[in-house]
């Protein structure tokens, strides 16, 4: 079993019951109708226990943040990349009236993967596993099945940790990261960001709702989407040489892709490559490397 200590924000967000729609029907917990308004995902379906992916954009598409939103019987847990206190000012500006609180939770968060997890997991909480995309709560932490971390089967724990032994392996971050890479994950900030379409990422089938209703951003995914193929594809290269992220893709002289993210070990990279030359195995250079594409993400 291998494990890490993720620096992740938790946030609480609650509220009131928004009255009566009309005779006999209640109408959603206002904090409920904020975050389905705000986020790409169905939140509003979630069940109790379980929970989903979901991205915060602009108007434009434009990513803001990303979430994995938890559904408790009384309100909801969003674990972050972002920095609590500014995610909380943002949606106290953006709630306007209605009758949303948000409260940043001082919980530990582990990740817990591959083989002998899952036997840690059902021993810790001495019930079977959850299934995929559910959590198990047992009031002072919480344990999920994530399969979007690493791709692969994993287990978030998030709460009050002090008193869990761990075994197994402690990896890095840059471990971590390079395992991001190599599995072409895309990430806040570095893939999923201003001036590329969360489309273009591949997230749609896990990250983004096409019939939950409005929210924003809506519009200019479903552009996109509708469209029917995106300019660019992300991608994983191989590279010799120097490489940073942002550097551009050129064939022939001209741009035809950038470099968004760079393992800290070994020679792997994600970026984006217009459509058109997106040939798995071709070769295109850098300022100061050569890259070879090695294979599409989505």
């Amino acid at each position: 079993m291998k494990w890490i200590k993720l620096e992740r924000s938790k946030i609480k967000v609650f509220g009131k019951k928004s009255g009566m729609l009309m005779k006999g029907m209640t109408a959603p917990e206002e904090h409920t109708h904020f975050l389905q308004g705000l986020l790409t995902n169905d939140v509003k379906s979630l069940d109790t226990g379980a929970f989903n992916y979901n991205l915060w954009l602009k108007q434009n598409g434009a990513p803001v943040g990303d979430f994995f939103v938890y559904k408790f019987p009384e309100y909801f847990v969003l674990d972050t990349e972002e920095d609590g206190k500014w995610v909380i000012e943002e949606f106290n500006r953006l709630k306007l009236s209605l009758r949303v609180f948000f409260e940043e939770l001082p919980w530990e968060h582990l990740f817990v993967f591959g083989d002998g997890s899952r036997e840690f997991v059902e021993s810790l909480i001495g019930s079977p596993a959850p299934e995929e995309f559910r959590f198990v709560d047992r009031g002072n932490f919480i344990v999920a099945n994530n399969p979007l971390r690493l791709r692969e089967e994993g287990f978030e724990l998030l709460g009050e940790l002090g008193d869990i032994n761990i075994s197994g392996e402690e990896i890095s971050k840059e471990e971590f990261e390079g395992m991001r890479i190599e599995r072409c994950i895309p990430r806040i900030h570095k893939e999923l960001k201003e001036g590329f379409s969360p489309l273009e990422a591949g997230v749609l089938e896990y990250a983004i709702s096409l019939t939950k209703g409005c929210y924003v951003g809506q519009e200019a995914i479903a552009r996109v989407h509708f469209r029917g193929r995106t300019p660019r594809l992300l991608a994983r290269f191989t590279f010799t040489g120097e490489l940073k992220e942002e550097d551009k893709i050129f064939e022939d002289g001209k741009a035809v892709g950038v470099i968004t993210s760079v393992s800290p070990k070994g020679n792997k990279a994600l970026g984006y490559i217009l459509r058109a030359k997106a040939e798995e195995g071709k070769k295109f250079k850098t300022e100061s490397a050569t890259v070879s594409l090695e294979r599409l993400c989505s």
